[in-house]
């Protein structure tokens, strides 16, 4: 399933989000210029589990360093992506979701959700796998962080979503439950198989997903508990009115 739009208007301008697509994308074009020299980046920059726990191999010839320079990667690799599907989708995510978020929270608690989930979730990441040496890269922990946030915010949001059922492709209504519920049960036990299969190995850090997404929400929960969430106001709303 890949979300369209959904249905919630947002009543600010969301400037941290489009900021944060900006930075991402000038980013990848800086990889893409680096050319071959781009794997240099990602061992420097990247974060790696091993590295945080001071668990690097003596021929891995990986840059050391101290508490705070993996402070560092952990935000730097949240700038960084793999390849153009992984910063297509990624941004792309982020640019349906992300608006609205940010619209109920406020630019500074927004930006403070996404980079503080992108940290939880390459802590999930590193307490599943330890031992990796393989460099974590994207900002798809700190992304679900948002769609965490965004589910317990407007559980009830109707999310255009492109359906793929083997070669028939449709467009659908969801409400963000079923859709981003969906989401986060996946990410679980995709998760669940990789380490159940070779946990040490490059590919996708579901855990990393599942850890942010967990983030996101519990703040979320947390802040609607105590009131201080705007009132979603809905697109069809906005659309009557004028």
């Amino acid at each position: 399933m890949f979300p369209i739009r959904d249905s919630i208007a947002p009543r600010i301008t969301p400037v941290v989000n489009i900021g944060l697509i900006v930075a991402c994308s000038v980013a990848f074009v800086y990889q893409l210029v680096l050319g071959s020299d781009v794997e240099r980046l990602f061992f420097a920059a990247a974060f790696i589990p091993a590295r945080l726990f001071g668990s690097l191999p003596a021929a891995a010839g990986i840059p050391d360093y101290g508490i705070a320079g993996n402070l560092v990667t952990i935000l730097l690799s949240m700038f960084l992506h793999g390849g153009w599907l992984h910063i297509i989708g990624n941004m792309w995510f982020l640019y349906v979701f992300g608006d609205n978020v940010e619209s109920a929270l406020g630019h500074l608690r927004y930006l403070l959700l996404y980079l503080g989930g992108g940290a939880a979730a390459a802590l999930a990441h590193a307490l599943t796998q330890p031992s990796s040496t393989v460099p974590t890269v994207g900002a798809s922990g700190a992304i679900a962080a948002v769609l965490g946030a965004y589910l317990v915010m407007y559980p009830h949001s109707r999310i255009h979503t492109l359906v793929f059922l083997g070669f028939f492709i449709t467009v659908t209504e969801l409400p963000a439950l079923a859709m981003l519920g969906f989401w986060f049960v996946l990410q679980f036990f995709e998760g669940a198989l990789s380490l159940a299969a070779r946990p040490e190995v490059g590919g996708v850090a579901w855990f990393a997903h599942v850890g942010g997404f967990l983030a996101g929400a519990a703040v979320a929960w947390w802040l609607r508990a105590r009131g201080r969430l705007e009132r979603p106001v809905s697109r069809y709303q906005i659309w009557y009115r004028h």
